[in-house]
């Protein structure tokens, strides 16, 4: 279990644990079932982040500093996957097309207007609560997204062979305890800071995930790592605005 931990973080963050810790390649196949475990980092740090800056600049500007600090902790891994997502499924018009712009690392017209929009909106939402509250919101956002988008390996075949892919990893399904974890993991942050009228949010990512999945089942027959970064990030600015409104609703 500890080297799955450390392959997790290792692999979803910039923490350079890769100096102290070598684990094997196995652990890489599993990774995803403990994303969520990533999340309480990089949700984490963005939160603490969050609150801090919002002490000193303005909400919009405090949201901008967290998701930037959280993009730097990840390398960009997610927002990588955010623009091929929609530079391949705005560009692309048949399977080979899609999978052939996903793996380009050149970032077009639709990815860079699919990042603008999900950073306008999500640093938008954020100011909508109190500093406080939005920190609380973003990190139960940043550990559910994970838990739900981790949830396509277990519902899609990889739509690449093992030789093809970026990271030349294929994820291995989850196991019933795998699953189980996972969950526990997702749920945790949301059970212990929101507000419990903002509970019913955590269905926003629920069905993102859901839609995203048709979509990779009918373009592409199975999904790919930037298909499950794009889909965690699509999740979040879901969850926000059914915060936000139920918010309102009180």
């Amino acid at each position: 279990m500890f080297s799955r931990i450390c392959a997790a973080i290792i692999f979803f963050t910039r923490l350079p644990l890769w100096r102290v810790v070598t684990p094997p390649p196995e652990a890489y196949r599993r990774v995803v079932e403990l994303w969520p475990l990533a999340g309480w980092v990089t949700g984490g740090t963005a939160a603490i982040a969050l609150w801090c800056a919002a002490q000193v600049f303005p909400p919009a500007a405090a949201a901008a500093v967290a998701l930037g600090l959280r993009a730097f902790l990840t390398g960009g891994l997610h927002d990588d996957g955010l623009a091929d997502w929609w530079d391949a499924m705005g560009g692309g018009h048949s399977r080979e097309r899609i999978l052939e712009i996903m793996k380009d690392s050149r970032t077009g017209t639709y990815g860079v207007l699919g990042l603008l929009v999900y950073y306008l909106l999500t640093v938008t939402l954020l100011t909508g609560f109190t500093p406080a509250v939005g920190a609380a919101v973003l990190m139960s956002a940043d550990v559910w997204s994970k838990c739900c988008a981790a949830q396509i390996i277990n519902s899609l075949p990889y739509a690449r062979s093992e030789l093809t892919a970026k990271s030349h990893t294929v994820y291995s399904p989850m196991s019933l305890g795998a699953r189980a974890c996972a969950l526990l993991l997702g749920l945790l942050p949301a059970a212990l800071l929101l507000p419990a009228a903002l509970l019913p949010a955590l269905a926003a990512p629920v069905a993102v995930t859901a839609l995203c999945i048709a979509t990779m089942r009918r373009s592409i027959g199975g999904y790919t790592g930037d298909c499950c970064g794009a889909t965690a990030l699509m999740c979040e600015p879901a969850m926000m605005a059914l915060a936000l409104i139920c918010q309102k609703c009180l």
